[in-house]
C-alpha cells in the first residue's frame, strides 16, 4: 500500500489549512454554530470557488474525480477546526447518492448546482425505530400518475433545516426490514405535505425531524433496488465522519499536552507527574491507532465489496471508542475548566460524543462487522 500523498492531495490539504488559519478561528466557529443557519453561506460559496465541493464527483459529472481517500484527507483537516459547513450531508450523503443512483437528466439537474454551491441537499433515511439501519424503512411510497407520494416520518436528518431538496428513502414494496423494495425519492423541502422541525444538536450542529403526508416525490433511479447504493454512500460518509473525528482527536490530545506543560500544582507543571504522562501517552496511542484505521478504511473503500463494508464498520467502532476515551481524558486532565465554554475542550468532546451516535453507533457497526462475510 502506498501511503504517500500526491501533489494534488498536498495542495488540497494545504488550501484547507490556510482557510482554517486565516478565516476559521474558534470564535468564528462558535459564532457560526450559534447562528440560525449553523454555518456560513459565504464560506460555502468559497468552498465551491476553491473546488472543494467537486472533489468526490466523477470528471464526467463536472467533478474533480477524487476518491474516498481524498475526502478523508479533507475531512481530517476540517475536523481540526470543527468546521460546521454541511459537506458530509450535502456533498457525500446527498450528491454521491444522486451520482450513484440518478439517471443522466437527474445528475445534470442536481449535481451541477451542488458543485457550484447553489443547492443544499439532505438524506432522510433514519426513522424512529431504525436505530441507524438503512434497511429498516417504514415510510411508504404510493404511485400516483407519473409520480409518487410519500407518507412517513424521518428523524435526525442532517442539514434538514437548510436543505432545498431532500433525498428520502421509502418503500415501494415489502415489509419494514426487507432488504428489497427500498427506493430513493427527490422531494422539494418546501413542498406541500412536508413538515420540517429543525433543532440544534448538542455539539453545535443542526438537524431536523421531517414528516411526509402524501408529499409529491420524484423517483431517483430504479424502484425497489436502492439499498446497495445507500449502504455504499453511507460507508463513504462514515469514513468522512471518522476522518473528521481523527482531526478533532489530534487537536484535543495536543491541547491537553500543552495545558499539562503550563498548569502547575505543588510547584511543578502537572505534566511532570508520571501518572498523567501515562494518560497523555494513552491518548496519543488511541489517536494513532484511529488514524491507522482511517487509512485502512479509505484504501479498502477503493476495492469495494464486502471488504470495504468491514473496514468502514471497523473504523467507526474504533472512532467511537477512541473518541470517548480521548475526550474523557482531556476533560479530566483539564479539570472543571474542561467542560466550560472558556476553553474549546468541551466543544471537541461533545462533537466526538455525537459522532459515535451518527451514521450508526459503535454497537450497530460492531454487529454489522460480524455479519459481513
Amino acid at each position: 500500500m502506498n501511503f504517500e500523498l500526491s501533489e494534488e492531495q498536498h495542495m488540497l490539504v494545504d488550501s484547507i489549512n490556510k482557510f482554517i488559519q486565516n478565516d476559521y478561528d474558534f470564535e468564528t466557529r462558535r459564532r457560526l454554530a450559534a447562528s440560525e443557519l449553523g454555518y456560513s453561506a459565504d464560506h460555502w460559496k468559497m468552498f465551491a470557488e476553491l473546488g472543494w465541493l467537486s472533489v468526490p464527483f466523477a470528471e464526467g459529472n463536472g467533478g474533480f474525480g477524487g476518491t474516498a481517500v481524498d475526502v478523508m484527507l479533507m475531512m481530517e483537516a476540517f475536523g481540526r477546526a470543527l468546521v460546521t459547513e454541511p459537506f458530509i450531508p450535502t456533498v457525500i450523503m446527498g450528491g454521491r447518492l444522486v451520482e450513484t443512483l440518478g439517471n443522466p437528466d437527474q445528475k445534470a439537474a442536481l449535481l451541477a448546482p451542488v458543485i457550484q454551491g447553489e443547492l443544499q441537499l439532505a438524506l432522510a433515511y433514519d426513522e424512529p425505530v431504525s436505530r441507524g439501519n438503512p434497511a429498516c424503512v417504514g415510510t411508504r411510497a404510493t404511485a400516483v400518475g407519473d409520480g409518487y407520494t410519500l407518507s412517513g416520518d424521518k428523524v435526525m436528518v442532517l442539514n434538514g433545516h437548510a436543505a432545498d431538496k431532500l433525498l428520502v428513502t421509502a418503500r415501494t414494496r415489502g415489509s419494514l426490514t426487507d432488504v428489497d423494495g427500498i427506493s430513493v425519492f427527490v422531494v422539494e423541502a418546501a413542498a406541500e405535505g412536508v413538515t420540517v422541525t429543525p433543532y440544534p444538536t448538542m455539539e453545535g450542529g443542526r438537524a431536523a425531524n421531517i414528516s411526509f403526508n402524501n408529499a409529491p416525490a420524484e423517483l431517483l433511479g430504479d424502484a425497489g433496488q436502492a439499498l446497495p447504493a445507500i449502504e455504499t454512500v453511507l460507508d463513504e460518509a462514515v469514513i468522512a465522519l471518522g476522518a473528521e473525528a481523527v482531526g478533532a482527536m489530534e487537536v484535543l490530545y495536543k491541547n491537553t499536552v500543552d495545558y499539562c506543560k503550563t498548569r502547575k500544582q505543588f510547584g511543578l507543571p502537572i505534566g511532570k507527574f508520571q501518572v498523567l504522562q501515562h494518560r497523555m501517552v494513552d491518548m496519543f496511542m488511541a489517536h494513532e491507532l484511529t488514524q491507522s484505521s482511517m487509512y485502512m478504511a479509505g484504501l479498502r473503500n477503493l476495492e469495494g465489496g464486502e471488504v470495504a463494508k468491514k473496514a468502514a464498520s471497523a473504523f467507526k467502532v474504533q472512532v467511537g471508542k477512541a473518541g470517548r476515551f480521548i475526550g474523557q481524558q482531556a476533560v479530566q486532565l483539564h479539570g472543571g475548566m474542561g467542560m466550560t465554554d472558556e476553553l474549546n475542550v468541551g466543544f471537541y468532546f461533545k462533537r466526538l460524543t455525537a459522532m459515535d451516535a451518527l451514521l450508526g453507533n459503535t454497537d450497530f457497526h460492531l454487529s454489522r462487522y460480524g455479519r459481513v462475510a
